[in-house]
């Protein structure tokens, strides 16, 4: 297992959060045992074998503009981050990258057993926004979810994210990449929001 931390933080009431660098091939159990469940399909991945989860991550990590990391409470895989540059990315087609923009996407992992506990997502969104604003020294934050996962949209409009455009993101048919078309909801996240002065 990879132990390359990126990003640690403690969260108030729920532990030590951290960011590390995904192991494509040692972590792809847990991904797949994530995204094949009915409530991810927004994620794109239903119905694909463990392999073919890890082909995609192992494909991922020989870009430069496209990163995928594991998020774990305690030493506890609680969700996957991937972040992006939107200017090597189809959502460039759909608004104005500014400079210092940097795209997430964010999966977070099924609830424990308990229930999960009041609180703990926005919390995992604070750490998160913690390591690509401030760690990674970024000016806003791009998300684009599925016009459909009204949950997620909700959570991030709950985090200080501001709405932007309902767009259609284009398909992408390439020998190593294929995304279909998606309509999305764009939301943004300032710094100065996320962390006021």
């Amino acid at each position: 297992m990879s132990d390359t931390y990126v990003h640690e933080q403690e969260v108030d009431g729920f532990g030590t959060v951290r960011v590390r660098t995904l192991d494509a091939k040692a972590d792809a159990e847990v991904l797949h045992g994530w995204v094949s469940e009915e409530r991810a399909a927004f994620w794109g991945m239903n119905g694909l074998t463990r392999d073919q989860v890890a082909e995609i991550y192992a494909h991922m990590d020989t870009l430069d503009t496209h990163h995928a990391y594991l998020l774990e409470k305690d030493g506890e895989p609680v969700g996957l981050l991937q972040t992006y540059e939107p200017e090597a990315d189809r959502v460039s087609e759909c608004y104005p990258v500014e400079s210092g923009d940097i795209g997430v996407h964010l999966l977070l992992a099924p609830a424990a057993a308990d229930g999960g506990r009041p609180g703990w997502s926005s919390a995992l969104l604070g750490a998160v926004a913690s390591y690509v604003l401030l760690g990674l020294d970024r000016k806003r934050v791009v998300v684009d979810p599925d016009v459909r996962n009204e949950k997620a949209i909700a959570r991030f409009l709950r985090q200080g994210f501001v709405a932007g455009e309902r767009v259609v993101l284009p398909e992408i048919d390439l020998p190593d990449v294929h995304l279909p078309e998606k309509h999305a909801q764009l939301a943004f996240l300032v710094r100065e929001v996320a962390f006021p002065a």
